[in-house]
């Protein structure tokens, strides 16, 4: 494999030392490496190591980069936010280098490819095929950006996408209703000491108090969150868009994205984003309705062939039920025994578990009953519909939801390049 010039932006951050350490784990085939960061890194030194490099590398500052400065470079990663990537990713374009994004800056530009490395990879082809792209459009920046650019997608989209598009592949999405349950480290190194410090003031008092009388237990003021966000669940992650509709663009990210990415121009999204006091590990319960039936057996055998996902539990009703006589310590009781089912086998994916790990986990994977004709109680004499699932699915938000999945896209831009 070809050794690259990789350039990361935004190196010193939560993601970009994310990012450093899955090009270490990952053998990623490196000539040079450059990092980049604001003023206030400048000469940081940072080693890294791995089979193909090992060296002390000092931080550069980005604003003092230009065309002439960045010739070389292959490919660069940027992870330093939507303002950062509007500014620099054209001046690193006009230096010939292939920019992966993970910002929001182009996921909407309908000639950039939005690429999830399981479920899109040949929409990279775009790069280097001219078929499809504007010639008229006002955009200065257009034509050279649209041979240089590729944009990674919303975390909490990322985590879906690896589950539902074998599904849609075998069975046709026709709508999904999602509510997502996002971890603080989403709102970067600030969010997570928000979390940290009001944690600990709860504790240091007498925490109890929030059973029943939570206003005399004196709170630090929220800055990064609406509401406080220990022991608390804020129904509400992002920003209000200004549209009307009174969603967040984390909201309307979900939408936007898994159409594009699915290749699914009328498919139905609605979501509600929440924020959750969990560290790292976004959350996801979706009901989808599909044009085809679908039953939770079908879906696990599916789903346990999906590149970058792990299935929790088992879809088989005698095998749930059996362990439901004697497996102790998951909390899910059955009624009348007392006994407890194991998370193996009942498929219970927790963010905890998702830290670290690449592939999104599912779980929870049953038929949904709330579609017309689908409840055997209210349909007890017509063909059951059973077009609709729910599922509840994990992942690694700092991980495959901004890093890892970056790296990957390099990674096919090597076997292309």
């Amino acid at each position: 494999m070809r050794q690259i010039n990789l350039a990361i932006c935004g190196a010193t951050g939560q993601v970009g030392q994310v990012m450093l350490n899955i090009l270490k784990t990952r053998n990623f085939p490196i000539s040079t490496l450059r990092l980049f960061a604001s003023s206030r890194s400048e000469g940081k030194q940072i080693q890294f190591v791995n089979e193909h490099f090992s060296n002390t590398i000092s931080v550069e500052d980005i604003d003092k980069q230009t065309p002439e400065t960045l010739k070389g470079v292959d490919i660069a990663i940027f992870s330093a936010g939507g303002s950062v990537s509007k500014k620099y990713a054209p001046v690193f374009a006009r230096a010939g280098i292939i920019v992966i994004d993970n910002s929001s800056a182009w996921r909407k530009d309908p000639e950039v490819p939005l690429i999830v490395s399981e479920v899109n990879p040949e929409d990279i082809e775009q790069l280097f095929d001219n078929v499809g792209y504007s010639t008229d459009r006002d955009d200065e920046l257009a034509g050279l950006l649209q041979k240089r650019l590729i944009a990674n997608p919303n975390c909490t989209t990322m985590a879906a996408m690896p589950v539902l598009n074998p599904l849609h592949r075998r069975k046709e999405l026709l709508r999904l209703v999602i509510s997502t349950y996002q971890a603080v480290s989403g709102m970067g190194v600030a969010g997570v000491n928000e979390l940290s410090d009001t944690t600990t003031n709860i504790v240091s008092q007498d925490a109890k108090k929030l059973v029943t009388d939570p206003e005399n237990i004196a709170q630090i003021e929220p800055i990064k969150f609406p509401a406080p966000i220990a022991f608390n669940v804020i129904p509400y992650a992002g920003n209000l868009v200004d549209d009307g509709k009174l969603e967040t663009d984390e909201e309307q990210k979900l939408r936007f994205e898994s159409r594009k990415i699915l290749h699914a121009p009328n498919l139905r999204v609605e979501g509600t984003c929440v924020r959750v006091p969990v560290f790292t590990g976004h959350s996801l319960s979706i009901a989808a309705e599909f044009a085809n039936d679908i039953t939770p057996q079908e879906a696990v055998q599916i789903l346990e062939d999906a590149e970058g996902v792990e299935v929790f539990g088992t879809a088989d009703i005698d095998q749930v039920a059996a362990s439901l006589e004697d497996k102790i310590g998951s909390g899910v009781e059955t009624s009348g025994k007392g006994a407890k089912a194991g998370a193996d086998i009942a498929g219970v994916p927790t963010p905890q578990l998702s830290v670290g790990k690449d592939p999104s986990l599912v779980g929870r994977i049953r038929q949904d009953y709330s579609l017309e004709g689908a409840d055997p109680e209210l349909n007890s004499t017509g063909e059951l519909n059973k077009k609709g699932l729910k599922l509840f699915i994990c992942s690694d938000n700092l991980r495959k939801g901004a890093a890892l999945n970056t790296i990957q896209i390099a990674e096919l831009l090597i076997e292309r390049l």
